[in-house]
């Protein structure tokens, strides 16, 4: 087996560890990244076609990562010369609208009230029924483009990407980080960034920072209009517990032909999935949430097939809080606990996580993102 010594080492090929090993990249620095599996795989919590990008939250701190987030895919779609977040509105239902308003408003994002007779004309295939906010800037990122738009920059800024190459053990002893893997040796780094998502916990426990995430395996549906009807859905997010949440996965020129078609609809019940560990669950679709899901989209979306075209499992790396885990222990840097609403923030996440690896002074107060507080913290 062979022995590697490498500036910084990168553990994961999801989106933050691909975010963040394009920022050290870019900076000069020698990094190699490691990916149990490959780029996208079916385990991965960064895998798929489609993801919301949203504006919306109720707390203004993350309404404004997200506002700075957007020039940063913006600038990756450049780089790329490809598309990949496509503005289509979104709207927003249900508990908590004013509470949505006023973090939006604080934090300078655009949002606007609207009553049930504007939502029908806005959103004629949603049956709302009451009011509802809607985000103008808020969009679909096109994930497996971005993942790949990522990755390419990787290998621009001179990151060596190894898929197939799990790091089984890792160690901090004060001045290296020592990093096992199943058939490629040791790696020996000045520092690690561990973004494994679900097998984070497990690998940085290993080296002493003990965290407290889990596992969860949702059920996503793709659902196609009723013939003769042209609806037009933008994303929405039903506020109730949990929220059931919806986008159109065929806006034009952000998916290849073949993959959507106008009208199809990526739904889901955020966090409604039992723990589950990504190793040995099966990714088979489960009749009760597929049941739960169809019984909710009954009630909103009768202009649609209640039976799904298609399904898919969704891993979330969960916090118990909801907030990420962004922090340095030692050598260790950990991104992890995206709780199915990191993508959005990729390039941005990448940014902070890079600057917590070189002592940089990050442009958002991480102290929320702590892996010692109480929540989190073993």
């Amino acid at each position: 087996m062979e022995a590697i010594e490498v500036e910084l080492a990168v553990v994961g090929g999801g989106l933050l560890g691909l975010a963040a090993a394009r920022e050290l990249g870019r900076r000069g620095h020698e990094v190699l990244l490691m990916e149990r599996d490959e780029i996208g795989n079916e385990r991965a919590g960064s895998k798929g076609t489609a993801r919301v990008f949203r504006l919306g939250y109720d707390d203004p701190f993350y309404v404004h990562m997200a506002v700075c987030s957007k020039p940063m895919w913006r600038e990756l779609e450049a780089e790329s010369d490809r598309a990949l977040l496509e503005t289509t509105g979104q709207l927003s239902f249900g508990q908590n609208l004013e509470q949505l308003r006023d973090a939006m408003t604080s934090a300078g994002a655009p949002v606007i009230g609207i009553d049930p007779a504007e939502v029908a004309i806005r959103a004629p295939g949603l049956n709302v029924g009451g009011p509802a906010l809607f985000e103008p800037e808020s969009g679909v990122l096109a994930a497996d483009r971005c993942l790949a738009a990522l990755r390419v920059s990787c290998e621009s800024a001179g990151v060596e990407v190894r898929e197939h190459t799990q790091v089984t053990s890792m160690a901090d002893d004060g001045r290296r980080v020592s990093l096992d893997t199943e058939h490629s040796g040791t790696v020996s780094a000045s520092a690690a960034v561990v973004c494994a998502g679900h097998w984070t916990a497990g690998l940085v426990g290993q080296a002493g920072v003990g965290l407290r995430l889990s596992s969860r395996l949702e059920q996503v549906a793709y659902m196609t209009a009723v013939t003769g009807h042209d609806l037009q859905v933008p994303i929405f997010i039903e506020r109730t517990d949990p929220w059931l949440y919806g986008l159109p996965c065929g806006p034009r020129g952000l998916f290849e032909p073949g993959l959507s078609e106008p009208g199809v609809l990526k739904v889901a019940l955020h966090g409604a999935g039992p723990v589950a560990h990504p190793d040995d669950s099966p990714l088979d679709a489960d009749p009760k949430q597929l049941s739960r899901l169809a019984e909710q989209c009954a009630r909103l979306l009768s202009g649609y097939h209640q039976r799904p075209t298609s399904t898919e499992r969704c891993f979330y790396d969960s916090s118990p809080d909801g907030d990420f885990v962004l922090d340095r222990v030692g050598r260790i840097v950990i991104g992890a606990g995206t709780t199915g609403h990191g993508f959005k923030f990729g390039p941005l996440l990448g940014e902070l996580l890079a600057d917590l690896t070189v002592g940089a002074s990050p442009r958002f107060d991480l102290e929320r993102f702590s892996a010692r507080r109480p929540s989190v913290c073993l």
